[in-house]
């Protein structure tokens, strides 16, 4: 009986203790951290005051429409909050949109563009799923009807300055098209086949009046955020000093009118290595170029003290 009572009690006091409220537990013997002291106190997030004169080249954005503006806000909140890649984007742009800039003006398209390209592949020579590819993310047969070489040998999708200038050409296209560069900007990310298509069935013609897929949909509003956010960075919180920009390496062009077998080699003579030879012209697809036309080339080779190369 004695061993049976004790048996009782024994269950009684687990069942109490499993039952305790966090604070009756008893202590363990290596506290736990509490999970506030994980977090800088200067740390806080908040929502984000949007300007009042938000536009894209000039054209005004639709503020006084509720809809439009959670669709803006969305935009602020993601492209402010996810940190690491606006700093990359801020670092890029300090690079990249010097070449960009001066060929957008020279053609007449707005200033604004450049965060377009930023948006459509980070400043980077990506490839979509579809094959669009590099910083503009041009399609290869887009880019043979403006008159880009694409084959084996040589992409000019990834010759920023010319793909550039292909980007121009089909804006200003649809900007006459279309009648407004926010329109020009929707189609550059979705084709006129669709704009075509949500126009005729919604009987609309401006880009905050339609129904458009999702991302087409966020696409400008995604524009205007990381153009707020890059042309403002302290006004969104980010503390970026001009050390920690990307800076481009400054060049010069060697002409080349004939094949070349080994671009390793050819690399050599300007005291390179392949690895930048390919970062300063990643057009240049394959080791070797054929050139059996005897087309004139321009590569860009690194001026000398920028890079150390191993013997």
């Amino acid at each position: 009986m004695l061993i049976g009572l004790l048996s009782v009690l024994s269950t009684l006091v687990f069942a109490v203790q499993q039952t305790m409220e966090p604070e009756e537990q008893p202590l363990a013997e290596t506290p736990i951290q509490d999970p506030e002291k994980n977090v800088s106190p200067a740390y806080r997030i908040s929502a984000i005051d949007i300007p009042e004169d938000l536009n894209f080249s000039g054209e005004p954005v639709p503020q006084e429409d509720p809809e439009i503006m959670e669709r803006v806000d969305r935009e602020f909140l993601v492209n402010t909050y996810w940190q690491s890649n606006a700093l990359l984007l801020m670092k890029r742009a300090h690079k990249y949109f010097p070449v960009i800039e001066p060929i957008l003006a020279k053609n007449g398209v707005p200033d604004d563009f450049k965060y377009l390209a930023v948006a459509e592949s980070g400043l980077e020579n990506v490839v979509s799923p579809a094959g669009a590819t590099g910083f503009w993310q041009i399609m290869k047969a887009t880019g043979r009807e403006y008159g880009l070489e694409i084959n084996d040998n040589v992409d000019e999708r990834y010759h920023l300055e010319k793909a550039t200038e292909v980007a121009c050409r089909y804006l200003k296209r649809y900007k006459e098209k279309y009648g407004s560069w926010t329109m020009a900007a929707a189609v550059y990310n979705t084709g006129t086949g669709s704009i075509d298509r949500y126009m005729g069935i919604q009987k609309v013609e401006n880009y905050y009046d339609l129904l458009l897929g999702a991302e087409t949909g966020r696409y400008v509003f995604r524009i205007l955020a990381i153009k707020e956010i890059l042309s403002h960075p302290d006004k969104y919180g980010f503390i970026i000093e001009k050390g920690d920009l990307y800076s481009d390496v400054p060049t010069f062009s060697v002409e080349v009118d004939t094949p070349v077998a080994d671009f390793a080699d050819f690399a050599r003579q300007y005291e390179i290595n392949y690895k930048i030879l390919k970062r300063h012209n990643p057009w240049l697809r394959e080791p070797h170029l054929n050139n059996a036309s005897g087309k004139m080339y321009q590569i860009a080779i690194p001026h000398k003290g920028y890079y150390k190369t191993g013997p």
